[in-house]
């Protein structure tokens, strides 16, 4: 087994959740926020995506953040007359973000950082013993 192959590829994983994790940090951070002006649309929610690429160096399929795409479900509405940003009905729009399915998608992502990071100490280990019976 190649370890330091295998430690490459969870880099690789690692650099992608965090990715993963400032994206949906953002959405979570833009929830309640609303239009910077009346009539103009709000935050509209990110969808993170991953791509595969080669790293020739490794010899090994790496994963990396793709491209980040826009929700295209609907805003929520609020009737808030009195509101800056409210319409002529009095409805303000406010952001597609979800913070139930942002908190369950961020806990997912931590939970793949995880097991990232015990690959590479895993790997470590072997490498140690490795040279611990070299050594021996």
């Amino acid at each position: 087994m190649d370890f330091l192959k295998s430690i490459a590829i969870a880099a690789s994983g690692l650099r992608a959740q965090a990715g993963r994790m400032r994206i949906i940090a953002e959405n979570i951070a833009n929830a309640d926020s609303t239009a910077p002006s009346r009539g103009a649309e709000p935050y509209r929610r990110k969808i993170p995506t991953f791509r595969t690429e080669m790293d020739r160096s490794v010899d090994a399929q790496m994963v990396a953040l793709g491209r980040v795409k826009t929700d295209p479900s609907e805003f929520r509405l609020k009737h808030e007359p009195g509101h800056p940003a409210a319409d002529a009905n009095g409805n303000v729009k406010y952001p597609n973000v979800n913070q139930l399915v942002e908190m369950t998608d961020m806990r997912e992502a931590q939970r793949s950082y995880e097991a990232n990071v015990n690959v590479i100490g895993a790997s470590r280990r072997m490498i140690q013993r490795t040279l611990d019976i070299l050594k021996a």
